[in-house]
């Protein structure tokens, strides 16, 4: 669908502190353990401590029980070691946690909803910078789904517009951009996509409708998700609201 588009796409390597092809069961494990917010949050501290790390150290946002629990399940999937009392150490290293997300989306996108997905995609488009993090297709759709790793706080003017170029030179069926938080979009997140949105259709107003707590449809075709509750399922609604918005009424 990308080559039919005009575009040259090729595959980069998942930066992940694990082999991209883990093991089903052992991937299946993993899968289930990020279902869950607070093990996202303890993973992405994991990472920015390379050296080794206390399971407290790695976030606020978890009881030090809860994150000590954590921890002993990484080892358990032999991801992590144990490097002297109450301290680990991941095996493998990563930059952030940017690639694990994509993983994890990329497959779930394949395992609960039958898509067809590749993750870290490089299309190699004249002028437009960054990579796809997320493209999956279903009933002869192109769905684009970028992903943010990061707080709400840390995301640039300059990401927004360029998400928008990716945008425009691909022409998805559905997109959304996806912020793990379960922070609200509404505070930053929404009026940064909204303002380039209005800027790209010369001044038109964009009035987004909340679809379901912070899922917001900016248009039928571009959604703005959160990870609140279960950012799998919030993932899936709004694919689903762009796929019926894409079929003919009755």
């Amino acid at each position: 669908m990308l080559v039919r588009r005009g575009l040259r796409p090729s595959k980069s390597r998942l930066d992940l502190p694990f082999p991209e092809d883990l093991e089903e069961g052992r991937a299946a494990r993993l899968s289930q353990l990020l279902d869950h917010y607070g093990f996202r949050l303890f993973l992405r501290g994991a990472i920015l401590h390379p050296e080794g790390f206390a399971p407290e150290e790695t976030t606020k946002y978890l009881k030090g029980a809860q994150s000590r629990a954590y921890a002993e399940s990484v080892v358990k999937l032999g991801l992590a070691e144990r490097t002297s009392e109450g301290c680990y150490r991941l095996l493998g290293s990563a930059k952030s946690f940017g690639g694990i997300l994509e993983w994890y989306v990329a497959r779930e996108l394949g395992r609960r909803f039958g898509f067809d997905v590749a993750a870290g995609v490089r299309f190699h488009a004249r002028g437009v910078g960054g990579d796809l993090d997320v493209v999956a297709t279903a009933e002869g759709k192109l769905a684009y789904l970028e992903l943010k790793s990061s707080p709400p706080k840390h995301l640039m003017v300059g990401e927004v517009v360029a998400f928008f170029d990716r945008v425009s030179m691909l022409r998805p069926d559905v997109t959304l951009f996806v912020v793990d938080t379960a922070l609200r979009l509404s505070d930053k997140v929404l009026p940064m996509l909204v303002t380039e949105l209005e800027h790209r259709r010369g001044g038109t107003q964009v009035t987004p409708r909340r679809v379901a707590r912070e899922l917001w449809a900016l248009t039928p075709h571009l959604y703005a998700v959160n990870g609140k509750v279960d950012l799998i399922a919030n993932i899936g609604r709004a694919l689903g609201e762009g796929l019926l918005a894409l079929s003919p009424p009755l």
